[in-house]
């Protein structure tokens, strides 16, 4: 009894700290700036969508938007398929070799972002990939393909070792066994990824900051950045972009939810 009514206190008490900034950002979103900071939570005296039109029709937005759709919808696949492979590799080893391997693979998530920044800057430099979409592309893959390696790789591991062996015995290669077998088993596992995935690509603001310089290669976040000047912020302008910004990833994760909750749980249920 103590323990839920600890639980629902918890819960209580998180849902308010989501709602609180939530609620600033929906109402704000439609309200003019001195009417945001005399009511922060007030309903707006107006529903209509001023400021999502300014947003849309200013600072360059739609070409913004279209980066990052190209961006994110490239490095996605990219990433997955790359991860598929270092995961089927390393489910096919087994043994010492498969988790030295496996381990050596994810250690990138144990660095920063930040220590990054510079060798990939000059490297980039000296390719040719600032300002440009396909340097963003290839940072972000790189920076997020060791994660994915450990959602996959682990999930291709819990396979049976028998479906393998089956295969072989049936005179199947290792590239029809990945694309045949290993492959379609892997499907919510490569849907969590895949969400998990799309967020960060969406989201990611460090490498368009390090990497982009022209206007006309911003992606999305960077150019929400345009609403913040030095001694004033837009806030309106800047809440209706963040909402405007989120919609793809609400979207994403409301149809694929059951693929999302699916690739969490599989595992579980793995001996």
């Amino acid at each position: 009894m103590i323990g839920s009514i600890s639980r629902r206190g918890i819960l209580a008490i998180y849902t308010v700290i989501i709602l609180v900034p939530l609620t600033v950002v929906i109402f704000g979103s439609f309200k003019s700036t001195p009417e945001l900071f005399e009511g922060p939570f007030s309903f707006p005296q107006s529903l209509a969508p001023t400021n999502f039109a300014e947003v849309i029709s200013g600072q360059n937005m739609g070409k913004s938007f279209m980066n990052s759709v190209i961006v994110t919808l490239v490095s996605v696949p990219l990433t997955l398929f790359l991860a598929s492979l270092a995961g089927y590799a390393v489910a096919r080893i087994r043994g010492f070799w498969s988790a030295a391997i496996f381990g050596f693979l994810v250690l990138g998530m144990a660095i920063p972002a930040q220590a990054n920044m510079v060798p990939l800057y000059v490297l980039f430099g000296r390719l040719g990939l600032l300002d440009n979409l396909t340097g963003l592309i290839l940072a972000n893959v790189v920076s997020t393909l060791p994660i994915a390696v450990f959602i996959l790789g682990g999930f291709m591991r819990t396979l049976p070792q028998e479906l393998y062996e089956a295969s072989s015995i049936d005179g199947t290669g290792p590239w029809k066994t990945y694309s045949s077998i290993v492959m379609p088993l892997s499907t919510p596992s490569l849907a969590a990824a895949g969400i998990f995935l799309f967020v960060i690509h969406w989201n990611e603001l460090l490498y368009p900051l390090l990497f982009v310089r022209s206007p006309e290669n911003r992606t999305l976040p960077l150019a929400l950045l345009s609403f913040q000047g030095e001694f004033q912020t837009n806030y309106p302008l800047l809440f209706s972009g963040v909402i405007l910004a989120s919609l793809p990833v609400v979207l994403a994760y409301i149809f694929l939810q059951r693929y999302f909750v699916a690739g969490i749980t599989s595992g579980a249920t793995k001996g």
